[in-house]
């Protein structure tokens, strides 16, 4: 590829491991020395990059491979601290990185935002950067919170844990399966429990069956023994973390689901109140309103599915306090369901003022 401009030395450092791929370049305004706007349409293989001027004037257009080396390279000829643009899709965190140790200011596009695009008549990869472009510099980016590497790191181990948990438990869904197969009756709550545990150990299956239940029990064992690892690290991670403290003080939040709250909220700074955390969690109805017609539905379910899920678990048997009284109150008028849901909003509520203020006043006990 033909190179414009000297390569910074952090670039050769960093990237001279990687191979440099071939680029397909459109024409560029070579007079052009102002500030550039320019949209990244993201893939898993290769990238179309376009640059605009702040009015719109299209200044160039470039396809590259999918590499840190070559998008670094890329940055160079953007002028200084350009405005990039590229949607939260599929593994974006190595594009953000290596753009704003470029000296790149990242916008991060968010999905539903723009999912407009899907229905123009023509959609390529050179409109949908264009298009992302435009939106920045009119001022019309919807877009999503870019995650320092330290927030990225703590979700990684939250969400692998919570993957974790989620096959073992199809792991013991398939233990009952196979006992159902056999007529076997568990009178036990917990079927893993001490008590199960003796029940699975004298029980005389068929071959298939046994063989099927002991393998089943064989990988429930390595899932504990990595969901306990998973469960150190994250512990060790947020030790001293005032929030992370502070959101167990409400009841039925314990270490596992703080955890959740801290990870996947992050900087809770960036919420201006409570209500705006609960309706970036999916937990406020929908409106739509046109002319006189007000239509208000279930919650939206947007948003982080894992503190939508924490905080709706969390509410399940809390039958005291602020939460308890809220969840029994409105239950009892407008069906269970709904009052858990409130009852949901209430405690991430909570978990808003834990995160930020480090405790929750309305949860101290006078002295």
């Amino acid at each position: 590829m033909k190179e414009r401009g000297l390569r910074s030395s952090w670039v050769t450092e960093r990237f001279s491991e990687y191979s440099l791929f071939t680029t397909k370049e459109a024409p560029v305004n070579a007079e052009y020395d102002g500030r550039q706007i320019v949209g990244i349409d993201l893939h898993r293989r290769r990238s179309v990059i376009v640059q605009m001027s702040p009015e719109g004037e299209r200044l160039g257009k470039t396809r590259i491979e999918n590499d840190p080396f070559a998008l670094a390279e890329q940055v160079a000829v953007w002028g200084e601290a350009p405005e990039v643009v590229l949607e939260a899709t599929y593994g974006w965190y190595w594009a953000v990185d290596v753009l704003q140790e470029a000296g790149a200011r990242v916008h991060l596009a968010h999905p539903l935002g723009v999912k407009g695009f899907a229905y123009r008549r023509v959609k390529n990869d050179e409109r949908d950067a264009a298009d992302l472009a435009d939106l920045l510099r009119m001022g019309r980016l919807p877009e999503a919170w870019i995650a320092p590497p330290a927030t990225r790191e703590l979700r990684e181990l939250v969400r692998h844990r919570a993957k974790l948990v989620a096959l073992r438990s199809g792991l013991k869904a398939s233990v009952h399966a196979v006992l159902a197969k056999c007529g076997v009756s568990v009178p036990m709550s917990d079927l893993f429990g001490v008590s199960g545990q003796k029940l699975l150990d004298e029980l005389a299956l068929p071959a298939a069956y046994a063989g099927r239940v002991a393998s089943l029990r064989r990988l429930i064992d390595a899932f504990d023994f990595e969901i306990d690892i998973y469960t150190r690290m994250l512990t060790a991670r947020l030790d001293g973390h005032a929030g992370y403290t502070a959101v167990q003080a409400i009841d039925g939040v314990g270490p596992t689901f703080a955890a959740v709250f801290v990870a996947e909220i992050g900087d809770v700074h960036r919420f201006g109140a409570a209500p705006q955390l609960c309706s970036w969690a999916g937990l406020t109805p929908r409106h739509r309103e046109s002319d006189t017609k007000v239509h208000r539905g279930r919650i939206t379910k947007q948003g982080s599915t894992l503190v939508r899920w924490a905080a709706v678990e969390a509410v399940q048997r809390v039958r005291r306090g602020p939460i308890g009284h809220a969840r029994a109150r409105i239950g009892e008028h407008r069906g269970a369901n709904i009052g858990k849901v409130a009852a949901a909003r209430k405690l991430l509520t909570l978990v808003y003022y834990g995160l930020r203020d480090g405790h929750i006043r309305c949860l101290a006990r006078p002295a």
